[in-house]
């Protein structure tokens, strides 16, 4: 188990290159992310997760790192409610169009190092 940080980062979750919703993080660790979606996904389906991490969190620009992820718990929701996403992360690049390259390379580091 890793340590989980309770971020709300904005986030797209895209299924199979086709269907993408706007959400956004409640928790996020090194190898796995929690969020909220308007529908119900399978345990097992592969999605891909692009992840904004805001400038009062990276102390510079906007980072951005986008990661493949694979679904591993689906929360019941309660009648009309958003539903809860677990998945873990599979692989992940950082986008480098914003950024200080000091900053992504010291997380990628500390990415790596939990791997």
């Amino acid at each position: 188990m890793m340590r989980r940080f309770d971020m709300r980062l904005p986030a797209v979750v895209r299924l199979d290159g086709a269907d993408e919703f706007q959400t956004e993080t409640q928790n996020v660790s090194a190898r796995g992310v929690f969020f909220y979606l308007s529908r119900a996904i399978a345990a097992g389906t592969r999605l891909e997760v692009t992840l904004t991490f805001p400038p009062h969190i990276t102390l510079t620009d906007a980072v951005r790192v986008r990661f493949t992820a694979r679904v591993i718990r689906v929360d019941a929701p309660l009648p009309s409610a958003r539903i809860g996403t677990a998945a873990m992360i599979e692989d992940y690049e950082f986008l480098r169009s914003n950024g200080s390259p000091d900053f992504l390379t010291a997380l990628q580091k500390e990415w790596k190092a939990t791997q």
